[in-house]
């Protein structure tokens, strides 16, 4: 059968969105298919539409490695973007916003509209979490730490000191005084992700802190390798400065793609807020 899609991206991370209701596949495969490029459509990878019981509309992330993310703060807001601009979905009234089933939890997605379409978001990204069970690493090989902050590992032959947190997916953040510019990413980054600290693998993050508002960082994704932007990986990498002092409670985030606003409420919550762009529609053949 043949499948329409929309490609989008938010600050240069692309995805393709796809209305699976109803549609029974391996969603994977076809992530792996889609995602190459000049083979494929060329992505970092598919959120996919299916119905909820627990929120109004549910999203499912594949990677470009088949394998399946828990949550994604760019592909919520593309996603977001295509259930509200094809009404597939809509937002509460007033502030409830538009609530979205994640692997991670439910997320709620406050959009920006321009007439009858969405141009950018804000997500409620949870609390990040920096607990070593729910992150998960291996806790036989950290001791009776309660938290792994500029914890020593080695990888690809580098010391590397990472702070270690979930925001729905796992992360390790190397806040560093090295250019990140210059710093070996394709290199380290596939021997941080598959660390033996990280049963799950890890999504991997370094990161320069500009001053309290202002920080660079350079994202090596699980399953993607190193991409333009990512908002889970902005949203730990602000949070992981937050955790050491470094930043304030409103944080942007200079990615490769553009920038992405990070911010925090009394309760500890963490906000992403990012553009959503389309940029064109097309047609799977099988």
């Amino acid at each position: 059968m043949t499948l329409e899609f929309a490609k989008l991206h938010g600050a240069g991370n692309d995805y393709i969105a796809i209305d699976g209701r109803g549609i029974d596949r391996d969603w994977g495969a076809l992530s792996v298919d889609m995602s190459r490029l000049a083979f494929g459509v060329g992505s970092d990878g598919i959120v996919l539409v299916q119905d909820s019981g627990e929120a109004q509309i549910r999203m499912r992330v594949y990677n470009p490695d088949g394998s399946e993310a828990e949550m994604s703060g760019n592909g919520i807001r593309l996603f977001s973007k295509f259930v509200i601009d094809r009404k597939i979905a809509f937002p509460g009234s007033g502030d409830d916003g538009l609530t979205v089933e994640t692997g991670g939890g439910i997320r709620t997605v406050w959009p920006t509209m321009s007439g009858d379409k969405m141009i950018a978001a804000k997500v409620a990204m949870g609390v990040p979490s920096f607990v070593p069970a729910e992150i998960p690493v291996d806790t036989s090989m950290i001791g009776d730490l309660d938290v792994i902050k500029s914890f020593p590992i080695q990888a690809g032959g580098r010391s590397l000191a990472v702070t270690c947190l979930s925001v729905g997916n796992p992360h390790a953040v190397a806040i560093m005084e090295e250019s990140v510019e210059t710093f070996p990413l394709l290199e380290i980054g596939p021997k941080v992700e598959h660390h033996k600290l990280f049963p799950n693998r890890i999504n991997f993050e370094i990161v320069n802190v500009i001053d309290r508002s202002n920080i660079r960082a350079r994202i090596f994704e699980r399953g993607a390798g190193e991409t333009m932007s990512s908002g889970t990986g902005s949203t730990a990498a602000a949070s992981a400065a937050r955790a050491h002092g470094l930043v304030d409670d409103n944080v942007d985030v200079i990615v490769d793609g553009g920038v992405l606003k990070i911010s925090w409420d009394a309760t500890g919550e963490a906000f992403l807020e990012g553009p959503a762009v389309e940029v064109f529609t097309g047609i799977w053949p099988d």
